[in-house]
């Protein structure tokens, strides 16, 4: 059943990110990205890691994507424009480089994945077995990375203060 959930879920993801980058609208492409990041939540929740999937979905499909949406209104690039034909040089050099990375993908596959070579466990059984990946993330992230953690936390804050001076002062020049 999971390998079922899996191909499905994988279709889905190569359509919208194909529908995505052919996109001549951004703010379409936006919404199409979107679905690529719920898509791999899904993928991560078929991996066991849910909370790595919750992460997911609220910072990149939630926070991330409302700053590019606000980003595309703000730019006005929410229309479609044509190629200007003087960029037919970088056609080709996107078209060369994909292949190269394609063809990298490919050997990378070819020597690691289907030769049958398995990964490490990284994650002790015991660890999985008294509360999962969640409580492991947490156990480490308010005991060994506390301190960082507090500090990103008042890096934001700080972000936030200057933000909203800088649109202070910017809004009173206006007004003068």
């Amino acid at each position: 059943m999971e390998g079922i959930v899996f191909y499905i879920i994988a279709i889905i993801t190569i359509i919208a990110s194909l529908r995505m980058v052919m996109g001549r609208n951004a703010v379409h492409s936006a919404i199409w990205l979107v679905l690529v990041f719920f898509c791999f939540g899904g993928f991560y929740v078929i991996l066991q890691a849910e909370f790595v999937a919750a992460v997911q979905v609220i910072v990149y499909a939630g926070a991330i994507m409302v700053l590019f949406l606000f980003v595309i209104m703000l730019l006005r690039v929410d229309r479609a424009e044509e190629l200007l034909s003087r960029h037919r040089i970088q056609r080709w050099v996107g078209v060369i480089l994909g292949i190269a990375l394609l063809s990298g993908i490919g050997v990378t596959v070819m020597v690691n994945i289907l030769p049958g070579q398995l990964g490490s466990k990284s994650l002790e059984e015991t660890v999985i077995k008294a509360g999962g990946n969640t409580q492991a993330v947490a156990e480490a992230l308010f005991t060994d990375y506390l301190l960082p953690f507090e500090a990103t936390s008042v890096l934001l804050l700080a972000a936030i203060v200057g933000a909203v001076v800088l649109a202070k002062q910017k809004r009173e020049e206006k007004e003068d």
